[in-house]
């Protein structure tokens, strides 16, 4: 797994898993790497097609953002593009959390709230530059 951000991320996506990074405020990962199986692109909007040459042909192309637009660019190099609606499935919930009871899924977390201090919540993610999930919690 090859992972992108920059290079103050790099120890912590290592330690979570990545096998290798890039860090993207020193080169352009879409101009790094070629043949993947798969990229999952958290950013997305209409630069998401800018990954199709990393992919091999028969790779997939994961963009968790709308905004992706070269559906018949993506077609004529072989590379299938999936988008996602997130929907609640208990049993998949459960398979989660048996995964992160095991130690096998981490999730890193950037910083918790109370509900009541959603706001500043809001304001964190904002800034940017977060190392991980920001949590809100609920009494």
């Amino acid at each position: 797994m090859i992972a992108v951000a920059s290079g103050g991320h790099e120890a912590m996506l290592c330690d979570l898993g990545a096998d290798d990074f890039i860090d993207y405020t020193e080169q352009r990962p879409e101009e790094s790497v070629r043949d993947l199986d798969l990229v999952l692109d958290t950013i997305g909007g209409p630069d998401t097609g800018r990954f199709l040459p990393t992919l091999r042909r028969g790779g997939a192309l994961f963009p968790v953002f709308p905004g992706f637009a070269d559906a018949e660019r993506a077609a004529t190099l072989g590379v299938t593009v999936s988008m996602t609606q997130v929907r609640s499935n208990g049993t998949q919930l459960e398979e989660l959390g048996r995964l992160m009871e095991a130690g096998i899924l981490r999730v890193a977390i950037d910083s918790t709230f109370p509900l009541a201090e959603a706001r500043a919540a809001h304001e964190r993610a904002a800034e940017g530059h977060i190392r991980g999930k920001i949590v809100l919690v609920v009494p």
